[in-house]
């Protein structure tokens, strides 16, 4: 699409009604200069134009307007370009600009990186910020989740009497080589190996050990989502940590995922090491836990420790997961050289959306291989 301007762009044609005003808020933020940034733009014939400057009703008109002119998802976008380029973070403590921002998770990642300057005037405005985008979240995420484990924990307690849907073939089939009959060219099952259905008692427990450092914002809103919903499981004995060169456990909290993440102080440091010390001490039945840790890798502990401490949990029977992200961003940026030693003790680290995490926890609890996505380039 070619816009106008003050003199149509080179164009010939000058933007008028709607179309001017959309080529003015996208010059507000994407202007060939700084001058936009001083809230009082002027196009080349000398008449006043669209600014963002750094007040709250300025910004807050210019968030309406892109509300009015472009889609949900383009909004978001512009609306983190202009938190990014334009240094309006600290806008976002005042009520009235989080009533006009459209919520997402990018968004609650900011708030919570803002979350101990946050005034008391501003704080429930946006905890109904972060409980919208958590609703969202859970809606679309919480009923495949369930019914995905539920499966998985049903599959994962093998019995010798099966009824006859809940047959496992392949390990009936492979059980019974040996009557094999080549005249009929058919196997005569001796014994069979089915699926049994999960007790109502804990089946497994799952370890959420979750890096809170400011480049994981969307990994850990999404995970405590999860960890919400792996809670309200009964068969799942669910803990969730977060670490940065502290740890701090937030498994009572699990019920409402919203204190979940304003427990959380995104930034800081990262000790691996020790958040994963702290979770090991926790585990009582290492061959029925799964331990997911969701982290860039860039260890500011013991790293040699840390390698130890996971090659320990995975010879006691732990299932280990490491996500390198949990988002649906494209390739994260992590540490290459600790992921390739994590794969080196069978341990695979790749980026998971949260759509796929239901299958991940699924092969995990069933103990099968995980299936690992191809990792483009970092960006």
């Amino acid at each position: 699409m070619a816009l106008g301007g003050g003199d149509a762009d080179g164009t010939g044609r000058e933007l008028r009604g709607q179309d001017r005003a959309m080529d003015e808020a996208l010059g507000a933020l994407y202007g060939r200069d700084g001058a936009e940034r001083d809230g009082d733009r002027r196009d080349a014939g000398g008449r006043r134009a669209a600014g963002l400057g750094a007040s709250a009703p300025g910004v807050a008109r210019w968030l309406g307007d892109i509300r009015t002119y472009f889609p949900s998802p383009v909004v978001q976008i512009m609306q983190r370009d202009a938190i990014d380029r334009l240094g309006l973070a600290a806008l976002l403590l005042e009520p009235e600009m989080l009533e006009a921002v459209e919520a997402d998770v990018h968004l609650v990642g900011t708030l919570l990186t803002l979350n101990k300057a946050m005034p008391e005037t501003t704080r429930e405005t946006a905890r109904a910020v972060v409980r919208k985008v958590v609703a969202q979240l859970e809606r679309r995420l919480a009923t495949r989740t369930r019914a995905t484990l539920t499966g998985a924990l049903d599959r994962s307690a093998r019995t010798a009497r099966p009824r006859h849907r809940d047959i496992d073939w392949d390990r009936t089939v492979r059980a019974n080589l040996k009557n094999y009959l080549p005249e009929h060219r058919t196997v005569v099952p001796e014994r069979l190996i089915g699926y049994g259905r999960a007790a109502r008692s804990v089946k497994k427990e799952v370890v959420l050990c979750v890096d809170q450092s400011g480049s994981m914002a969307a990994s850990v809103v999404h995970a405590s989502v999860f960890g919400a919903v792996l809670a309200s499981m009964r068969a799942l004995d669910t803990r969730l940590v977060v670490f940065d060169t502290a740890v701090v456990d937030l498994t009572e909290q699990l019920d409402d995922p919203v204190d979940v993440l304003f427990g959380t102080q995104l930034g800081g440091g990262t000790d691996i090491n020790r958040a994963l010390t702290y979770c090991q001490s926790r585990i009582t039945r290492p061959a029925d836990t799964v331990v997911v840790l969701i982290s860039d890798l860039y260890e500011g502990g013991i790293r040699d420790g840390m390698l130890k401490r996971v090659a320990a949990m995975k010879a006691s029977g732990v299932q280990f997961v490491c996500l390198l992200a949990l988002s649906d961003e494209g390739a994260p940026a992590y540490d290459r050289a600790h992921a390739a030693a994590l794969a080196a003790l069978g341990v695979p680290a790749f980026a998971c959306t949260p759509d796929r995490f239901p299958d991940v926890m699924a092969a995990a609890i069933e103990k099968r291989p995980l299936f690992i996505p191809d990792m483009p380039e970092q960006r």
